[in-house]
Parts: structure tokens; sequence; C-alpha cells
């Protein structure tokens, strides 16, 4: 129980640093803490729309992506194309922190917060 909750605060934590710097990057904000609830909420939001409606094939992924981007979208400045730019830098972020880290032998490949990852 222990080991699930350190993994899960790591990952939250990794995931919300892909989040600040999509944020950063696109709307000029700098708060980490922010990036942490959006990245919390987020993972929230992907895991109940996942378990409602992940399971149809094709559509069930694709709202739960929508629904991902909707949280940052709500939490952020800007629209959805924003939105959906400051994921994709969250993402290719949190890879490259994730690869790092994965080299070094300190954690596996996964991370809360930013989807498929």
């Amino acid at each position: 129980m222990i080991d699930s909750l350190v993994v899960f605060v790591v990952s939250l934590l990794i995931g919300a640093f892909g989040i600040f710097v999509g944020a950063r990057v696109v709307v000029d904000t700098e708060d980490y803490t922010y990036a942490l609830i959006t990245a919390l909420i987020g993972a929230i939001v992907w895991a109940i729309v996942g378990f409602f409606f992940g399971w149809i094939p094709l559509l069930g992924p694709l709202l739960v992506f929508v629904a991902y981007l909707a949280v940052i979208n709500a939490r952020y400045p800007g629209g959805w194309i924003e939105a959906i730019v400051i994921t994709v830098i969250a993402w290719l972020s949190v890879l490259v922190v994730l690869y790092i880290l994965a080299v070094i032998g300190v954690t596996g490949f996964e991370a809360a917060g930013v989807p498929g990852t």
C-alpha cells in the first residue's frame, strides 16, 4: 500500500512538471502548485471517464483524452488549441524526464497526471 502511494505521488509530481513546462511555454504561467493540482484533477478525470467509457473501442480512449483536455482547457487561459499544445509539450517533457530516470535506474517509464505516459 505504501509503495503504491509513493509511486503515485512521484508519478504525479513528474506529470505536474510536464504540465508546468507546457503551461510555461504556451501561456507563460509559472505556478508549479497550480500544475500539480491540474495533474491531480486530470488523473482523477482520466480514471473516472476511462472507467465508464474507456472500454468502448476507438471512441472510449478519444472521450478519455477529450475529458483530460477539457481539464487543461478549464484550468489554463486560452482555448482548445492552447490546451492541446500544453498537453503535447507536457507529454514530451515527461517522456524526457522518465527516459532519464529509467536510464539511471531510478524509476519505470510511467507518470500520473499526463495521459499516455
